[in-house]
């Protein structure tokens, strides 16, 4: 007898009241409360070669952020590759980078401090509540709606990675953003980042120089600043609705900070325009993988 049947016969035949029966399964979860029922699929543990791939992804993926940004860019596919349904595989790459974003932001304080054209603390609220906003709308959001999102997100990510590393400065620094105009941006970023994050370190710095910021030791400080705020409320979310995939996500965290701190002391003797060229190309060709073959 298939599930629906199943389940159709038994609530005409058993009324349960306000008692709650659950009725685990080796694929899935069946839970009756008050005559609704839901199902939920059980965490496994991932096949060894699946977590040598994810910590080699996380390893990337920490790199790049250290070195040019992007690593969401690959996280977030792996994730996906290892069958995590997509916004499982969002929020677990959300955690998965987010140890070396304080970090960063730490060896930056004393420009952060120093940051006078706007309130740094009316900021961090806005990130803040951003972030948190962003979180929401993504459990909000149905899998299969979500899935459909995948491949337009990533090209959005990419094409924002390739303006913010390849455009003129001097294209951006024609426009100018007042005060009120400053905040209304940085508030939508903030939910752009706390939803899905991809490139939304290079639309900050792109925002800061539109804000009329110029030292790129400052901006680079905000921006690991208000990126780990933006994190820590989504990643909030994300813990307390369930969605983040320990077993999967616990060996990407670690690998993503022993990459970002390798990275940093290598940055130095790499070819930057290498790096930004090999993440272009890479979410290039995810979305057209996606765009092809769907989530």
């Amino acid at each position: 007898m298939s599930l629906t049947r199943w389940i159709a016969r038994f609530s005409q035949t058993e009324p349960l009241g306000g008692a709650q029966i659950t009725i685990p399964g080796p694929d899935i979860t069946l839970t009756c409360y008050n005559g609704a029922f839901s199902t939920s699929t059980p965490q496994r543990h991932p096949q060894p070669v699946t977590i040598v791939v994810l910590i080699a992804a996380a390893f990337l993926g920490g790199a790049l952020n250290s070195l040019a940004g992007g690593g969401t860019l690959v996280t977030f596919p792996a994730l996906l590759f290892a069958g995590l349904d997509p916004i499982d595989a969002n929020a677990s790459s959300v955690v998965a980078l987010f140890s070396g974003t304080f970090a960063g932001a730490w060896a930056y304080r004393p420009s952060i401090l120093a940051v006078r054209e706007f309130s740094v603390t009316g900021f961090f609220l806005l990130s803040l509540t951003g972030g948190l906003i962003g979180a929401l709308l993504l459990l909000w959001t149905p899998t299969a709606i979500f899935a459909g999102l995948v491949p337009w997100l990533i090209l959005f990510a990419t094409i924002v990675f390739a303006i913010g590393n390849f455009a003129p400065l001097e294209a951006i620094q024609r426009i100018q953003l007042g005060p009120r105009n400053a905040l209304v941006t940085l508030f939508i970023l903030a939910i752009y980042g706390g939803y899905f994050g991809g490139g939304i370190g290079f639309l900050m710095l792109a925002a800061f120089t539109l804000f009329g910021m110029r030292d790129i030791n400052t901006m680079n400080g905000l921006k690991m600043a208000l990126v780990g705020i933006m994190t820590i409320a989504a990643i909030a979310a994300f813990i307390v609705a369930n969605v983040v995939r320990w077993p999967q996500t616990l060996p990407m965290l670690v690998s993503s900070a022993v990459g970002s701190y390798v990275a940093a002391h290598w940055a130095q003797r790499l070819d930057q325009r290498l790096i930004k060229g090999f993440v272009v190309i890479l979410g290039t060709t995810l979305t057209i993988y996606f765009l092809w073959r769907g989530v």
